[in-house]
């Protein structure tokens, strides 16, 4: 039934496609920034330090990065060969990234780095007694 004076208004389809676009753009960003910013808090800098980078500490480091994403810290027995293989192909890109990088910088040594480290550490979260 229409009533005099009002205009039955559909929705502009093509505003209301911008705007869920819109909503989704901010929604992922900001989903994306939580999830960057909670990631690498653990993940170590690799690159120009003396001893040079292992094989383990690279995968290592992608074993963590594969439990992060997955979400599984050990994969059940069904998603083991999976999670094992992106592990794999994780440890191929940092080790190909670490051999390629070049620097004009002295390595950094690594006691020297653990004890800044614990020092920061220690600054930031004291011991309470």
């Amino acid at each position: 039934m229409k009533m005099a004076g009002v205009q039955n208004r559909q929705p502009d389809v093509a505003s209301l496609g911008k705007v869920r676009h819109k909503q989704k753009r901010q929604q992922s960003s900001s989903i994306l920034r939580d999830i960057v910013d909670r990631m690498c808090r653990n993940l170590r800098p690799l690159f120009n330090f003396d001893p040079p980078t292992t094989e383990a500490e690279i995968r290592a480091a992608s074993v963590q990065f594969v439990r992060k994403i997955s979400g599984f810290t050990k994969p059940s027995r069904a998603n083991e060969p999976a999670f094992l293989g992106a592990v794999d192909q994780v440890s191929a890109v940092p080790a190909q990234l670490l051999a390629a990088l070049e620097t004009n910088v002295p390595p950094k040594n690594r006691d020297q780095e653990a004890a800044k480290a614990k020092a920061r550490s220690a600054t930031r979260f004291p011991a309470s007694l």
